[in-house]
């Protein structure tokens, strides 16, 4: 990552002004986003994408947290591209994989958000490519054109089942969230007749479980982009709010809180940048462990970031004006998405067991 450094720079620069220009509630325009290469970044060359890393996908996603903008980009790029490039390649795939670079098509992969890492798959594939099953809290589900459905078969392997999304049989429910800017739905499939059945390039239950792991990075990066802006906006604040004839940010509590704020922004990074580098690198040799890491610590202190910059701006802080509601209610969904810093920490748990076991 070290070695794109000025890269990453440009691109955080093109992402701040673009979100920032853009209204949170909507989002900026999914056709802008198209034409900026986000959708394609992972995506190799030949079909259309710019052939990054998930390093450079991360910027991005940071970025949207600072803005706490609405966007589908969670499901359709974080977790559709990530889906796709985990299959082996075929004509269906690369062409899938194409469309969705040039921003022609959303899809939204059929994993439930409110699971953990290990959570069990929600649908059935039937030997004829029929898909039953229902999965709640889906991401971005609501706006996807197609659905990638991860889906068992008679003999228990993982296959990805395309179905689109006005195929008969399928419906998808909105489920509301107290945050704004995410749109989550329960998918059904009443024996759906899938488009194409394609086939992971390793075991489908590995793959599965690193497309959660990275859902769980993702949402740290949102995280620890909230925080750096709850961060700045206290510290900017506090420097301008006077009162008893100086500004509130010389107080010794204020001061305090401020400072605990940027330590663990400080610590959210450092974790979060080492699960980037491991989703990056396409390595899982921790069992999840740097991914369980990041998520607990970032969506946490995601929310203590928020609730602190609540309390810090006083009373202007509690109107809608200020904004800070909607990073309040965007990290308290990110704690619950992907797995809860509970569920990641029993990961981790369990992880420092075994590995105990084998060093006796």
């Amino acid at each position: 990552m070290t070695g794109y450094a000025e890269h990453h720079d440009e691109l955080r620069a093109v992402a701040r002004d673009l979100l920032g220009a853009a209204d949170p509630t909507s989002g900026p325009d999914w056709a802008l986003l198209a034409e900026s290469g986000w959708f394609g970044l992972e995506v190799p060359e030949a079909q259309g994408g710019a052939g990054a890393t998930f390093a450079e996908v991360a910027v991005v996603l940071e970025e949207l947290g600072r803005a706490a903008t609405a966007s589908a980009y969670l499901g359709s790029v974080v977790l559709g591209v990530g889906a796709l490039t985990l299959l082996q390649p075929t004509a269906p795939r690369d062409e899938l994989l194409a469309t969705v670079a040039a921003g022609d098509a959303r899809v939204a992969v059929g994993l439930s958000s409110d699971g953990e890492t290990d959570a069990p798959l929600s649908f059935r594939l039937s030997d004829v490519g029929r898909v039953a099953g229902s999965a709640p809290f889906v991401v971005d589900a609501c706006q996807a054109d197609r659905l990638l459905l991860p889906a068992l078969d008679a003999a228990e392997r993982v296959h990805l089942a395309v179905v689109d999304a006005d195929a008969p049989g399928l419906t998808v429910t909105p489920n509301p969230v107290l945050d704004a800017t995410r749109r989550l739905g329960t998918v059904t499939c009443d024996d759906v007749e899938a488009i194409d059945v394609l086939a992971f390039a390793e075991d489908g239950h590995s793959a599965v479980r690193r497309l959660r792991e990275r859902a769980a990075v993702a949402v740290a990066l949102d995280s620890l982009g909230l925080s750096a802006a709850m961060l700045a906006a206290t510290v900017t604040y506090a420097s301008d709010r006077r009162q008893f004839g100086r500004a509130i940010g010389s107080f010794q509590a204020v001061k305090h809180a401020c400072a605990d704020l940027a330590v663990e922004a400080a610590i959210a990074r450092e974790l979060v940048g080492a699960a980037v580098a491991q989703v990056a690198a396409g390595e899982r040799g921790d069992g999840g462990v740097a991914a369980a890491m990041a998520a607990s610590y970032a969506t946490e202190a995601g929310v203590r970031a928020a609730g602190t910059a609540l309390q810090l701006h006083g009373g202007i802080g509690y109107t809608w004006e200020s904004g800070i509601h909607r990073y309040l209610k965007r990290a308290a969904l990110n704690r619950s998405l992907f797995g809860s810093p509970a569920g990641h920490r029993r990961v981790l748990a369990a992880r420092h067991a075994a590995a105990s076991d084998d060093a006796r």
